[in-house]
């Protein structure tokens, strides 16, 4: 088990556009394991490569209850939105202490890159919609904040200064 660091906002790779992924190999399953190991440290519902520093298109959601179902994916794409938004309140390790609620499509269809190196399109609803979303938003150098008004997200930057520690290695 490798629980990584989460990068402390506002470090450039969390605005960075992560690399689209050519190929499956054991280093990606090796880094998707280091994510899930880190999103299950958390606890969390999802986790994107670039959080923990690696500029590629991987991600993670795990929205089951019992936990150990995640769903691994690379190079995600959104295909279908739902008309029907869901508010929900969000957070991330990279910037600790804050959340905000936002509203996000119910449902979404994604094209992703499984682990066996198959391409897929897969439904999901609620939570895991809402995480998978918000994994995207990683992947392409946008931070959950980044659908607020700007006052309100400057008012979430300052106040999540209030919660910032020193680097101890863990998110």
């Amino acid at each position: 088990m490798t629980v990584r660091k989460c990068l402390p906002w506002p470090h450039q790779c969390l605005r960075s556009v992560a690399d689209p992924v050519v190929e499956i190999t054991e280093e990606t399953r090796q880094i998707w394991q280091d994510m899930i190991d880190t999103m299950e440290a958390m606890p969390g519902v999802g986790l994107g490569a670039n959080q923990i520093g690696v500029l590629q298109r991987l991600a993670v959601v795990d929205g089951s209850t019992e936990r150990g179902k995640a769903v691994r994916m690379a190079n995600p794409e959104i295909l279908h939105k739902s008309i029907e938004l869901r508010e929900h309140e969000e957070a991330s390790p990279n910037l600790p202490g804050v959340s905000a609620t936002i509203k996000r499509p119910r449902a979404v269809t994604v094209r992703f890159m499984d682990e066996t190196g198959a391409v897929v399109e897969r439904d999901f609803v609620g939570i895991e919609a809402t995480s998978v979303q918000h994994q995207i938003d990683h992947l392409n150098g946008k931070m959950y904040f980044d659908h607020l008004s700007k006052m309100k997200r400057d008012m979430l930057v300052k106040k999540s200064k209030k919660f910032a520690k020193p680097s101890c290695g863990c998110c």
